[in-house]
């Protein structure tokens, strides 16, 4: 049977522990088919929220305490029951929830079962069909919690995940946390944390899956979540997303070096005799074919400034963009750049095809040139080529039909 725990910070929650234990251990825990676990990582309280745990540790097996030491922060709380959970009760799945019954114990079960049905994360989302924020809450509060996850959303690009702040979050240990370094989560002594951790835990998931939660109002005490954590989430999140996207914004920059030996090698062979008797001598392969964009001198051109632009690209990108797996040994470099060649055939035959029919309709100059080759960068040879180069060269992309497999 699967061992789920939940880990659940306090700091001086006397008022709402006791309840929390009787709703969620009594009587949630013996509906869930897993062996299910509550430790409580207490801030050293000022209360009795110690005390209550311990009382109720007594009487239940399946309830822990433990402090969560010298390093604050609701991050430091979470890592030091995460790892608690693992090494010491064995832990095959850990969530993490509120204790002041924000997150209701009913909405424990769906998420376990989500779990249990598959998923590697499992997400309550207040902002899906069936998931809510409190009615008590006035405009502004509402309005800054639906603006504040839409935007790192946005920044995350993570389109397809409803609720990226929420804090009631289920995670497999083997192949998600197990591979995530914990005690370096950004901002650990602040809420901002969450953005960072469940930012990692869905890039190792492979099935991520959303349960509606129905977020409620504290039912003691007030919320520690202020302004200074808020401006802290939003400005993590922005740096999770620069980083997220540091390759591809590498990418470009190579692909603009790339443009400009593009373009220049266009403009140095169109004005060649090479290229011209190339043309013509391409009249047979006209004759068969019926195409005249390979009599077109500036069709050739556009090929060869395309090859240009290839070894500029193999070369910055190798030395780059992809250093973690940049190749040093010429028996890696001759064979990769071969098939580095092989993959952007396909941006060298739409060079060739989008400019030869340019200059066929619009006239033979440099300003067709120039935008036919613009128009070709943008729309079809940046797409065609990130996917090559990430599944063929650099491997860092899987094919679907591989992935799993070993």
């Amino acid at each position: 049977m699967e061992k789920i725990v939940v880990v659940m910070p306090a700091w001086n929650e006397e008022e709402n522990i006791s309840r929390m234990i009787e709703e969620l251990v009594d009587k949630e825990f013996p509906k869930i088919p897993a062996e299910m676990h509550l430790l409580v990582v207490d801030n050293y309280s000022k209360d009795k929220t110690a005390q209550v745990v311990q009382d109720a540790a007594k009487t239940r097996k399946n309830v822990h305490i433990i402090e969560q030491g010298d390093k604050s922060g609701l991050g430091w709380a979470y890592v030091r029951g995460f790892r608690y959970a693992v090494d010491k009760l064995g832990a095959d799945a850990v969530m993490e929830m509120d204790a002041d019954f924000q997150h209701p114990p009913r909405f424990v079960r769906p998420m376990v079962e989500a779990y249990l049905n598959g998923a590697d994360y499992v997400i309550g989302s207040r902002y899906i069909p069936g998931g809510s924020v409190p009615k008590e809450w006035d405009f502004s509060r509402k309005f800054v919690s639906f603006a504040g996850n839409l935007f790192i959303r946005l920044v995350l690009l993570k389109p397809s995940i409803h609720d990226l702040t929420t804090g009631f979050r289920l995670t497999r240990v083997k192949g998600v946390l197990d591979k995530i370094s914990l005690e370096d989560l950004m901002e650990l002594d602040r809420f901002a944390y969450k953005v960072d951790l469940l930012y990692q835990s869905i890039k190792n998931a492979k099935k991520v899956v959303e349960v509606p939660l129905e977020f409620a109002p504290r039912i003691a005490e007030k919320s520690k979540f202020n302004a200074k954590e808020m401006i802290s989430t939003f400005k993590l999140a922005i740096i999770i997303g620069i980083k997220d996207k540091q390759r591809f914004i590498k990418f470009g920059i190579v692909g603009f070096i790339g443009f400009i030996v593009n373009y220049i090698g266009i403009e140095v062979f169109r004005r060649t005799t090479f290229v011209q008797e190339l043309a013509l001598a391409s009249g047979g392969l006209k004759n068969i074919a019926g195409l005249n964009i390979l009599t077109t001198p500036s069709s050739w051109s556009a090929a060869l400034g395309a090859e240009m632009a290839i070894i500029s690209n193999f070369s910055l990108n190798n030395i780059w963009t992809f250093k973690e797996k940049r190749l040093t040994k010429v028996s890696e470099i001759i064979p990769s750049f071969l098939k580095f060649n092989l993959t952007s055939v396909g941006a060298v035959i739409i060079q060739f095809i989008v400019i030869g029919f340019s200059v066929l309709v619009f006239g033979d100059t440099s300003l067709v040139r120039l935008a036919s080759l613009v128009f070709a960068i943008i729309f079809l040879i940046i797409p065609y080529n990130y996917s090559m180069y990430n599944l063929f060269i650099w491997k860092t992309w899987k094919l679907p039909w591989k992935v799993g497999k070993h």
